[in-house]
């Protein structure tokens, strides 16, 4: 009798709540080990199919390397531009988890489900390297990668939904309802969702224009996020201003009420 209630009690402690807490420094090495072996892969992958042979650089090139590099320059863009969207994706990460204090069961599956995506921007990159050849599925391939993009950065829009649902126990007060830091983590949070749903879209409607579309994608994304803090600064000090005058207005017209005698306030 004693050893069934021992089982039973035993059994109730791996009951299973998404509420439950999660070792923070485990999602944050685990995320990091993700993003450093998808940046290796980017890599790997142009190293291997996007190198110049020493002899075609001698017979074709007449061996100026530089010419030869040239020829694979569409490449070497969407490496790049692959390479910043995961960089970007890496920072919005950090930046979340600096503001996270306590990371929760949700909080770790949905950072799983975000890093599966992230795992598939090696592959958006093989795709849209394929434009230097003028292929005929860009358009499919300009999808591929909003779409992986899209879910990437969504996740990671969900985590700090979660987190604010439970803010007093999972956030710093810098980014809580009202915090300094809210306002601009909502918007680079949202950023990503925002503008690959947009180019997926814009695809759909501007088929001729896609691959303009996505290289456009990819410049304005890293200057957003350097114009996403001023604005949101700008924002918010005009905000404050205009509270702060409507606070002066309301005092001023009590600091006047005190002023006149009750028979004039009564009129």
């Amino acid at each position: 009798g004693q050893r069934d209630e021992e089982e039973h009690s035993n059994l109730e402690t791996f009951t299973f709540y998404l509420s439950e807490p999660l070792s923070k420094e485990r999602v944050e090495a685990f995320s990091d080990g993700v993003y450093a072996i998808v940046a290796t892969l980017l890599i790997l992958d142009i190293c291997e199919d996007n190198v110049p042979d020493p002899r075609e650089v001698k017979e074709k090139f007449h061996g100026s390397l530089l010419e030869a590099l040239s020829e694979y320059g569409p490449n070497y863009l969407a490496y790049f531009g692959s390479f910043v969207t995961i960089g970007l994706l890496w920072f919005v990460h950090h930046s979340l988890f600096l503001y996270v204090t306590k990371a929760t069961r949700l909080m770790g599956l949905l950072n799983i489900l975000s890093l599966a995506f992230i795992g598939g921007l090696p592959l958006a990159y093989q795709l849209t390297s394929e434009f230097a050849e003028k292929s005929h599925n860009e358009i499919e391939a300009i999808q591929v990668s909003c779409v992986i993009t899209f879910f990437a950065s969504i996740f990671q829009f969900a985590i700090w939904t979660t987190a604010l649902l439970h803010e007093r126990e999972t956030l710093h007060p810098f980014a809580r309802y009202g915090g300094k830091e809210h306002a601009f983590m909502f918007a680079k949070l949202a950023l990503y969702p925002c503008v690959s749903l947009g180019a997926f879209f814009l695809t759909c409607l501007l088929s001729e224009f896609s691959t303009a579309i996505f290289h456009l994608m990819q410049i304005v994304i890293p200057f957003a996020f350097l114009a996403l803090r001023i604005f949101v600064r700008i924002s918010l000090t005009i905000i404050k201003s205009v509270m702060s005058l409507s606070r002066r207005k309301v005092v001023l017209l009590e600091e006047e009420e005190a002023c006149l005698s009750p028979g004039e306030t009564l009129s």
